[in-house]
């Protein structure tokens, strides 16, 4: 199983988790090399690529490369009767989005209150941004009949949120908390945690709930729907806010002045279960999670999440010790440092004696993995320890296989900006990887030729 991160389009910070349509894909996933064999564009086109630093993406770059690249596909693609099928099909959001980005576009970059109200979308400018959705939408399928054909099942990544310059807030601003022109009245995030001491700012418009419910959720449905025949599993993120979500006041600093607000909890869940039967849903369980939450977890029949590196602070249940089958059990997270940056963390502020509690940690550590003080993989501790434990599903960190430290990590929660930066060359997965991998995975019980 290939567990993702979410594939909506990003906006200014590049995060996936704030994303400018529920529906739409990221244009920056799209393959150049595709664009050439369909004919759009020249091979000569690809050159001067902008990949100064190939272990970090150089976001504003990229942008503005493909979307050039793009532009000069577009030129060159006629419309077909694929396109005008899929144009038909996904008309309900498309139309919506392609002509938001094009306003966006003729308003300069502008947010959606500050649109002029005599600035009208270019139709060109409408067509290219359907364009590049087909494209994305065809090469995706392409993508994953290929993992089928290899028994590589797709694990995607639903955010609870959506951000606020966006084309659905644009579009249905019913549905979100806005005042008369458009902007947040309160915003979600969570409370001082683990992550970060001032608690985690999201910035993104929290829901009209009982506007949602009584249009019977279609906007969700609709969401929920369009991923799930994209993937074979979703994981809801921030899923307890589906019981309560964290509200937070446009304009403040900090998330430290929020209030727990109660989300529209099991008769939404009733609701799916009745549009799709079974759900196949991951709960992304984390932070502070309620006997509330772990309820309605349970009720559906979703399986929960653990990550070990978790496991050895005050709550043990991240212990593979402490599993249950109705787990999906991870080293860490893209929010965590990678395991060995985690370790080597631990280790120093253990070994400078001026932490007690980083002390008892790496004892904790050492004690329960039988390793000492000078091991330089602990990462594959970790991985051998969530293989063996009764979860019924085990998700590794790329970075954590690779071995590779914190200037690996994927995201520092709390930090808005310089995140979602690292990138996976094709060289450095090797063979004696898988190997070691495949092993393992063998031996634990956890290999199905005929999944």
């Amino acid at each position: 199983m290939w567990c993702m991160l979410p594939l909506g389009t990003t906006g200014r910070e590049n995060s996936p988790y704030q994303s400018r349509s529920a529906f739409a894909g990221n244009p920056l996933l799209i393959s150049p090399e595709d664009l050439v064999k369909e004919g759009y564009v020249q091979a000569r086109d690809l050159h001067g690529a902008p990949v100064r630093n190939t272990s970090y993406v150089d976001y504003a770059s990229v942008r503005q490369f493909k979307d050039e690249l793009l532009r000069r596909a577009f030129r060159g693609f006629s419309e077909n009767d694929k396109y005008r099928r899929f144009e038909r099909e996904h008309a309900w959001w498309l139309e919506k989005f392609a002509e938001f980005m094009a306003l966006r576009e003729a308003n300069r970059g502008a947010r959606w209150t500050h649109f002029a109200p005599r600035i009208k979308a270019k139709t060109g400018a409408i067509r290219f941004h359907k364009f590049v959705q087909y494209e994305f939408f065809r090469q995706w399928k392409n993508l994953r009949e290929y993992c089928t054909e290899r028994n590589i099942s797709l694990m995607g990544d639903m955010p609870f949120y959506i951000e606020h310059n966006s084309a659905d807030v644009w579009s249905h601003p019913e549905l979100f908390d806005l005042d008369r022109a458009g902007r947040s009245r309160t915003v979600g995030g969570v409370p001082p945690d683990y992550f970060a001491k001032d608690g985690q700012l999201w910035g993104t418009p929290t829901y009209r709930w009982n506007r949602l419910e009584e249009t019977g959720y279609r906007w969700w449905l609709d969401r929920l729907r369009v991923a799930i025949g994209m993937t074979d599993v979703l994981r809801l993120d921030h899923f307890r806010g589906f019981e309560a979500y964290w509200s937070v006041p446009a304009g403040h600093p900090t998330a430290r002045r929020g209030k727990w607000v109660k989300g529209p909890g099991a008769k939404f869940f009733k609701v799916l279960k009745r549009k799709f039967g079974e759900l196949p849903f991951l709960a992304e369980n984390l932070g502070i999670v309620t006997p509330e939450v772990e309820a309605l977890r349970t009720e559906f029949g979703m399986p929960g999440m653990a990550v070990l590196q978790f496991g050895f602070d005050d709550d043990n249940t991240h212990r593979p010790s402490n599993y249950r089958p109705d787990l999906v059990a991870f080293t860490g997270t893209h929010d965590n440092d990678t395991t060995k940056g985690w370790w080597r963390e631990v280790q120093n502020a253990a070994q400078s004696g001026r932490n007690r509690g980083m002390r008892l940690k790496a004892e904790s550590v050492q004690a329960f993995l039988q390793i000492d003080q000078r091991e330089k993989h602990v990462e594959w501790s970790f991985i051998q320890a969530v293989h063996a434990s009764v979860a019924a599903l085990v998700v590794v960190p790329v970075q954590d296989v690779l071995g590779l430290g914190t200037e690996a990590r994927m995201n520092r929660p709390g930090r808005a900006k310089g995140n979602w930066r690292w990138r996976l060359q094709k060289e450095q997965l090797r063979e004696a990887h898988l190997r070691r991998l495949g092993d393992l995975t063998q031996a634990a019980g956890r290999w199905n030729e005929n999944p």
